[in-house]
């Protein structure tokens, strides 16, 4: 089941806020790239969360690159990443190349020095994948969504159920995980 590879993350953690950068680093990633909607904030959620500032914030001083890519159109992903002072490319297509190549050539990086972190298996961890990037799962931090996410995501159970069974670990939600309201 070669195609069950294509869509295992190489980790997958609650949060962006569990995510060892320190393993990153040594790792030799020096950009991070993330998905918008339920990887940094709930689905269309227009603020920019305080811990989220922290965050980044950390994650500069450290010496990473951040770009959000997201496949949601230019209007939410510009106004959000001009609140957060992060690049990025919006329309992106994942799991299409189109979106990810242009991110690596803004950044001059090559793949294998890029993460992709993202809540969604079938375009974010299969288009990381299957550039070579390492790819990082995390648990949508809402289950409020898109109406095609919701579709997508009874698929993405069973796929997920599979990679379980592969040795694929599921995170347990922090206790005191931040909740938004809708």
């Amino acid at each position: 089941m070669a195609w069950l590879s294509r869509l295992m993350p190489d980790e997958y953690v609650a949060s962006i806020y569990e995510i060892d950068l320190d393993a990153l680093w040594r790792r030799g990633i020096r950009l991070i790239l993330t998905d918008l909607d339920n990887t940094l904030v709930p689905w269309n959620h227009p603020d920019v969360p305080s811990e989220l500032t922290a965050w980044l914030r950390d994650v500069h001083a450290r010496g990473f690159h951040v770009c959000i890519l997201s496949n949601n159109g230019e209007d939410r992903v510009g106004s959000f990443s001009k609140l957060c002072g992060v690049p990025a490319v919006s329309a992106a297509g994942k799991p299409k190349s189109r979106g990810f190549l242009e991110a690596l050539r803004r950044f001059q990086m090559p793949p294998e020095a890029a993460a992709m972190v993202g809540d969604q298996l079938f375009t974010d961890i299969q288009g990381a994948k299957r550039l070579g990037l390492y790819a990082i799962l995390v648990l949508p931090q809402n289950p409020v969504e898109w109406w095609g996410t919701k579709i997508s995501r009874m698929a993405e159970r069973v796929v997920l159920r599979r990679l379980e069974a592969r040795g694929l670990r599921r995170p347990e939600p922090a206790a005191d995980r931040r909740r938004f309201d809708d």
